[in-house]
């Protein structure tokens, strides 16, 4: 019991820790009323306080997320660039995205070993069950940070290969109409950030990468690295082929653009396909045994009080 009451409160002190450093709606619905009261002097101050409080927390993090992301930092530089490839799959390059993201696999197994002591404490189990429990549910919070980052990348994946037919689509329209394929890059970039935010952010980064001075298709290299989608990489070597042949560089988008909208049609007919086969488990697990008990139900009970009778 010792054993649990000190588990229960390191968990409540991790969370309270945790709840401090986050930021509360209260606070900004608090300064739009006092905006709004013209209580000038007084926001200031508050807004001071929740400076304070945010550069306060920021340094906390920046001062523990070293240590923590040491601990299982991968030795191999090869490991390193696999991490930040997925990171930036995902769609996270900032600089401390890498450390975040160790630190957060120490903070969770080191929780889930403390969670899985105390619940096999709670429950009775004797030291070396309790054990086991503690290392599978600290296993399991070390690998819950990998699968979270393998389907935020896979989503993020989705988005941009949506996006994709659309976008080819105005470079076609941008390119025909006389812009160089620079521009049409740019303009794409600009003209779907707000229905193809994902996909416009990774050809600002390429657009940006080409104004340093690298070249274009090693720039689009770099985007379909980043963004990790099999149809962006055959676009770039489309793109890289028509500019080492001297073929249009329009008609070779205009016919990457009709395959992709066809394997997207493709793909959306297998999925119709394959809801046929996946209704079967929810059909005969749950509706037709209820329909067996609502169609045969009375004729069972009749036939329990014929035979009872007898």
């Amino acid at each position: 019991m010792d054993l649990m009451a000190v588990g229960i409160l390191l968990v409540i002190g991790i969370a309270l820790v945790a709840y401090s450093a986050l930021p509360k709606q209260s606070d900004s619905r608090d300064a739009v009323k006092r905006r709004l009261e013209g209580g000038g002097s007084v926001d200031k101050a508050a807004e001071i306080r929740e400076k304070a409080r945010v550069n306060a927390t920021r340094g906390l993090v920046k001062r523990a997320t070293p240590v923590l992301s040491k601990l299982v930092t991968p030795t191999s530089d090869e490991a390193l660039n696999q991490l930040r490839l997925k990171l930036a799959s995902a769609g996270y390059r900032h600089r401390q995205a890498q450390t975040v993201f160790l630190a957060s696999k120490t903070i969770l197994s080191m929780v889930a070993l403390i969670g899985g002591a105390v619940a096999g404490a709670s429950l009775g189990y004797d030291w070396q069950r309790t054990v086991l429990v503690a290392l599978l549910a600290g296993g399991v919070g070390f690998m819950a940070p990998n699968l979270w980052l393998r389907l935020a990348a896979r989503s993020r994946q989705d988005k941009v290969r949506r996006g994709l037919p659309d976008v080819l689509d105005l470079m076609v329209v941008s390119v025909e109409s006389g812009l160089a394929l620079d521009a049409s890059i740019k303009r794409v970039g600009d003209e779907m950030a707000r229905v193809h935010p994902d996909l416009a952010e990774e050809f600002r980064i390429a657009t940006a990468e080409s104004q340093m001075g690298i070249p274009r298709s090693e720039a689009l290299e770099h985007l379909a690295q980043r963004a990790g989608v099999e149809e962006l990489r055959n676009l770039t070597s489309v793109v890289t082929q028509a500019e080492r042949f001297g073929t249009s560089i329009a008609k070779a988008l205009r016919n990457q653009s009709n395959a992709l909208r066809t394997k997207r049609h493709q793909q959306a007919e297998e999925r119709a396909q394959k809801t046929a086969v996946k209704l079967m488990i929810p059909l005969v697990l749950f509706i037709f045994p209820a329909m067996g008990v609502v169609l045969a139900g009375p004729a069972i009970i009749q036939l329990i009080g014929a035979f009872g009778d007898q």
